[in-house]
């Protein structure tokens, strides 16, 4: 898909990324670090992971005919080269929110005994946890930076500094 009524898809599933990264990164480490969160949040949290890693290849697909398609220039490779970066992040988030999924449903709530109490003690949860942190920050500072370089690719030279008249102001 590279065009949505008339427009170049990447502008539009952009803001997929732009909000499920973010959303998914808040989540996992809230889960990670609190386990009723992971009860709570259940099998949302992979399923939101999975559809945040989705959206980064069709993004990014778009996002090459998109660059195939308008002029070279530095800053839109610059972007590009960014771009291709996430998928890893995106990949990290999945695994971690599965983890976190898999832990919080095999862990009991009130104690117990067994392989589940396993997945819940504190080291294995503290380690989940600085990994999450982690992982997420990384995969929100990715998308900011890959954000950032797409709005200066895209809008460079593209307005003026200055008002250009009246237009707008209702006169």
């Amino acid at each position: 898909m590279t065009l949505i009524n008339g427009l170049p898809a990447h502008v539009l599933f952009v803001h997929v990324v732009v909000v499920l990264i973010p959303l998914t990164a808040l989540a996992l480490v809230t889960a990670a670090l609190w386990p009723r969160a992971a009860r709570r949040l259940g099998v949302l949290l992979p399923v939101l992971a999975f559809l945040a890693l989705a959206s980064v290849p069709v993004t990014t697909h778009a996002g090459e005919w998109l660059e195939r398609h308008v002029a070279d220039d530095a800053l839109v490779r610059r972007h590009t080269e960014l771009g291709d970066g996430l998928l890893p992040w995106a990949l990290g988030l999945f695994v971690l929110a599965a983890v976190v999924w898999w832990a919080g449903r095999r862990a009991p709530e009130q104690g117990g005994q067994g392989s589940a109490t396993r997945w819940a003690a504190l080291p294995v949860r503290i380690v989940v946890g600085v990994l999450s942190l982690a992982v997420a920050a990384g995969a929100v500072v990715d998308v900011y930076r890959i954000g950032d370089s797409g709005a200066k690719a895209a809008w460079h030279d593209a307005y003026s500094k200055t008002a250009t008249g009246s237009q707008g102001h209702g006169d």
